[in-house]
């Protein structure tokens, strides 16, 4: 599905965040964004609706995650589109060459039933056979998954690999929406969510997320990061991706075959 907010819907920011069936509820006392901060936003191609002030940064299109230095560095990427529900990668990749172990950490403090999530989206991603595969450690990751701020409006947040070719480092979860023991298909969607952020992936439907997320018409931008179509996937809408950008609570998304295509693509 989706740095970038998952959207949960009571009956989806990893948005992965809260869909148009239910609002996040609301944060007293939250500080807002500049418009000087919105202008830069809105310039590097992001959606600058509903930005989320958060700690070294910005959370926009409800899961992604942009540090200061996203807004004020020089970005000459640009974008390439295809249709307008299809599998996107981001210009910056992780560089796998014939074979890279990602390593990935769930802090500590968390709740011990996240683990077996995590496990979970793990072993989605090892069975399909890439270039890259991925190990759960207790420290020294290269993805770190930690805690949201208590102050946190989104449910996941996450980032996308570097120019160096490293994956984004770290996800956040907000464990006030996610709960102490959430359902673990779901939940295990979630992480591999943002995991697909942190390895390149933009949200399947960035060119409206009205589709999975409910509500009017709604272009997240091509964004200086890159939305580049990959090749084999489809031209028309896809329900099931994992890379929607909101998803129902409790609702689980292996990869559907699209999903295997652009992942093999890739890596």
């Amino acid at each position: 599905m989706f740095t970038k907010r998952l959207l949960l819907c009571a009956a989806v920011v990893a948005t992965l965040g809260f869909s148009s069936c239910q609002q996040e509820e609301e944060i007293t006392n939250k500080e807002e964004a500049s418009q000087e901060v919105l202008a830069q936003i809105k310039a590097l191609g992001f959606s600058n609706q509903n930005v989320q002030k958060t700690e070294g940064g910005y959370v926009v299109e409800g899961d992604i995650f942009l540090t200061e230095n996203d807004l004020t560095g020089a970005h000459n990427t640009k974008a390439l589109r295809v249709g307008e529900s299809e599998q996107y990668r981001t210009t910056n990749l992780v560089n796998a060459g014939t074979g890279r172990e990602i390593t990935i950490s769930m802090d500590a403090s968390l709740p011990s039933s996240y683990v077996p999530a995590l496990d979970e989206a793990i072993a989605r991603y090892n069975a399909e056979g890439l270039t890259i595969t991925m190990r759960r450690v207790s420290s020294g990751a290269d993805i770190s998954i930690v805690a949201a701020p208590r102050s946190a409006r989104y449910l996941a947040s996450a980032g996308f690999p570097t120019s160096a070719g490293d994956p984004h480092n770290l996800i956040k979860v907000a464990t006030r929406y996610i709960g102490s023991n959430p359902n673990q298909a779901w939940f295990a969607t979630i992480l591999a969510h943002e995991v697909g952020h942190c390895i390149g992936f933009r949200h399947t439907d960035y060119m409206d997320r009205s589709y999975s997320c409910g509500g009017s018409y709604s272009n997240e931008g091509q964004s200086t990061v890159g939305a580049i179509h990959i090749p084999g996937t489809p031209t028309e809408a896809d329900p099931n991706s994992w890379m929607l950008a909101c998803i129902g609570s409790g609702q689980n998304r292996p990869f559907n075959s699209n999903d295997k295509v652009a992942l093999g693509y890739l890596y």
